[in-house]
C-alpha cells in the first residue's frame, strides 16, 4: 500500500476507470462505516458509475451519473429512482463479486496500519470477498485510513499488500443511539426471552424487539453470540455477566454508541467474520441452542413472511433472514422466531394476513411472536399453524375475518 493525498488517489481511480469499456462498479463499505470523505471526491470524478453498498445510509454522495446498486436496501438507497436491486441471500453475495458483479474499484474504511496490516474495524461483511475479487482482476483497492476506527480481529485484518492506495483521514465515526423499546416491543421481547435458556446462542440484530429481548435475558448465563451484526445490546449482556467469556462474540459488522466502539477496539473476544461464514446456514446450524430473532412486514396463514417488499416497491431485501431461519432450525436445540407487532402502526393494517401478495422472504419458522402471544409453528399441521396464528398472534379485531379467509383457503 502506498499512502497518498486524496487528490492523488482520486486521480489514480479516474485514470484506471478511463481504461474500462463500461461504467465502473465501485464497491464500498456500507452501514455506518462508509468512507464518505474519500468516496465523495472519487465519485465526483466519475461521470458514470455503479455504487454497490449494503444497507447504505443517507450520507452517501451520488450525482446523477451514479446508479445505486445493492442486495440489501438501506435508507440511503430506498425509493431512489435509479436503484438497481439484486436479489440475493446475504451468505451468497460474496460469490457475486467473482461473477456478475465484479468490482472495478473497492473503497474501504479501515484503521491506520500496524505490523503490515490494517483492520476493517466495524464493517467486515462482504468486503474481504470484494477485495479478493479486485485483486484477481487487477481492480483498484483504496482505503480511507482513520485513526478513530476500532481495531477488530479475525477476517477484519487485511494485509497492506492487498491495498493499492491509502489516504489518511481523521473522521468522526457515525454512531447509532437506539430509542427505548415501545410497550408492544417490550411485550414481544419478553415473550421471546422467556423461551431462551442458559447457554443459548443468539442472533442479536438491531431494533426494538431484539433490544427488548436482550433486556429479558440479562439473568441468563453462558450466552453466546453468532450473528451478522450487533449493536449495544451485546455490551449490555457483557455488563450483566450473561455472556460466556470462553466463547468469542462472532459477527460480521457492528454499529452503535461510541462506548460500544471503545469496547470492541482491540478486544480479542470479538471476532469479526466474513459474511459467507457468519451467514452460512451450515455454520449457523452448528451453534448450540441457536436462537434467531427476525421480523417481517407480514406473515400469512401458511407461515410465509414478507420482509422485503411493500406492494411492488422493494423495501429492504432478503438480508440474513433466510440464512438464519434455515440455520437456526437445523441447530441442536435451535429455534427461529419471527417477531413482529400484530398491527402495523403506520399502515394501520394487520400484519397477520390470509396470504401474502408479495414475494416470500422466509417460511417454516419455529414460532411467530406478537404482543398478542406466541403462535407455535414447528411440528404443527398447516391447519394448526393457521389456528395458532389467528388465536395467538393476530390482532383481535381481525380474527373473525381471518377465520373466514382460513376456511376459504382450506385451513379450517
Amino acid at each position: 500500500m502506498r499512502v497518498v493525498e486524496i487528490d492523488q488517489a482520486v486521480r489514480a481511480v479516474r485514470e484506471h476507470c478511463e481504461r474500462l469499456d463500461h461504467p465502473p462498479r465501485v464497491v464500498t463499505s456500507g452501514n455506518f462505516a462508509s468512507p464518505v470523505a474519500l468516496l465523495a471526491p472519487v465519485l465526483a470524478e466519475l461521470p458514470a458509475a455503479l455504487l454497490h453498498a449494503l444497507n447504505a445510509q443517507p450520507d452517501l454522495p451520488m450525482h446523477d451519473g451514479v446508479v445505486p446498486e445493492t442486495t440489501f436496501v438501506g435508507p440511503g438507497f430506498r425509493r431512489h429512482p435509479r436503484l438497481s436491486y439484486v436479489p440475493c441471500r446475504l451468505s451468497m453475495v460474496p460469490r457475486l463479486f467473482h461473477g456478475p458483479l465484479a468490482p472495478d474499484v473497492v473503497v474501504v474504511h479501515t484503521t491506520v496500519p500496524r505490523n503490515g496490516r490494517v483492520s476493517l474495524g466495524l464493517e467486515v461483511n462482504v468486503l474481504p470477498a470484494a477485495i479478493e475479487a479486485a485483486r484477481d482482476r487487477g481492480a483498484v483497492v483504496v482505503a480511507q485510513l482513520n485513526p478513530r476506527m476500532p481495531w477488530t480481529f479475525g477476517d477484519a485484518e487485511i494485509s497492506l499488500d492487498d491495498i493499492d492506495l491509502g489516504v489518511e483521514v481523521d473522521a468522526v465515526l457515525t454512531t447509532h443511539v437506539a430509542r427505548p423499546p415501545s410497550e408492544d416491543a417490550r411485550l414481544i421481547g419478553s415473550r421471546v426471552a422467556a423461551e431462551i435458556g442458559d447457554g443459548a446462542t443468539l442472533q442479536a440484530g438491531i431494533g426494538e424487539v431484539p433490544d427488548a429481548t436482550i433486556g429479558g435475558v440479562l439473568e441468563r448465563r453462558d450466552l453466546k453470540v453468532w450473528t451478522e451484526m450487533f449493536s449495544d445490546e451485546v455490551l449490555t449482556l457483557e455488563k450483566a455477566g450473561a455472556l460466556d467469556r470462553g466463547t468469542p462474540v462472532r459477527t460480521s459488522f457492528v454499529f452503535g454508541s461510541q462506548e460500544l466502539y471503545d469496547w470492541v477496539d482491540d478486544n480479542p473476544r470479538v471476532r469479526m467474520l466474513r459474511t459467507e461464514t457468519t451467514n452460512a446456514p451450515a455454520a449457523i446450524a452448528q451453534q448450540p441452542g441457536m436462537t434467531s430473532i427476525n421480523t417481517a412486514l407480514q406473515v400469512d396463514l401458511f407461515d410465509q413472511a414478507n420482509a422485503s417488499r411493500i406492494g411492488t416497491r422493494i423495501y429492504s431485501g432478503f438480508g440474513g433472514q433466510t440464512d438464519f431461519t434455515v440455520g437456526a432450525s437445523h441447530a441442536p436445540g435451535g429455534r427461529a422466531f419471527m417477531a413482529l407487532r400484530s398491527w402495523h402502526p403506520r399502515a394501520d393494517v394487520s400484519t397477520i394476513v390470509p396470504l401474502v401478495d408479495e414475494p416470500v422472504t422466509s417460511f417454516q419458522h419455529g414460532a411467530v411472536v406478537t404482543e398478542q402471544g406466541v403462535a407455535w409453528m414447528w411440528g404443527r399441521s398447516e391447519r394448526e399453524q393457521a389456528r395458532n396464528l389467528i388465536e395467538c398472534a393476530a390482532h383481535p379485531s381481525v380474527r373473525e375475518d381471518l377465520w373466514e379467509e382460513a376456511r376459504a383457503l382450506g385451513l379450517a
